[in-house]
């Protein structure tokens, strides 16, 4: 069972990494993106720098780098095309994508799904 202190953690920096993907999305620079939202670009930055500590974190346990919740990531076995599908857990939701899949509505499930978890 997580300690309170680690579920706050992993809430931080979904957080984070949410306004850093959000930053990204927008196309403005940091500096712009910061003044636009209200922070320091030295806050963005040192969360950044937290988030890449915890992805390495991950890399070292020897777990796939993945966002915090999601659990698994395999090829679907018996597909047609198997080289180019690939299913996605996150806590209890499984999602199977392939080389149609939409970005986009991809990018967009895999932020509710973990919101959820």
């Amino acid at each position: 069972m997580k300690s309170t202190n680690e579920i706050a953690k992993e809430y931080r920096l979904g957080h984070w990494a949410q306004i850093m993907q959000e930053r990204t999305q927008s196309g403005q620079s940091i500096k712009a993106y910061c003044r636009q939202i209200g922070i320091s670009p030295n806050t963005y930055f040192y969360w950044q720098n937290k988030l890449r500590k915890a992805a390495a974190e991950q890399i070292t346990d020897s777990q796939a780098l993945a966002p915090i919740g999601w659990t698994k990531a395999s090829v679907t076995e018996g597909s047609q095309n198997a080289e180019s599908d690939l299913s996605i857990e996150i806590g209890r939701y499984k999602v199977t994508v392939d080389e149609n899949t939409n970005p986009e509505l991809l990018a967009r499930t895999c932020r509710v799904l973990m919101s959820l978890c």
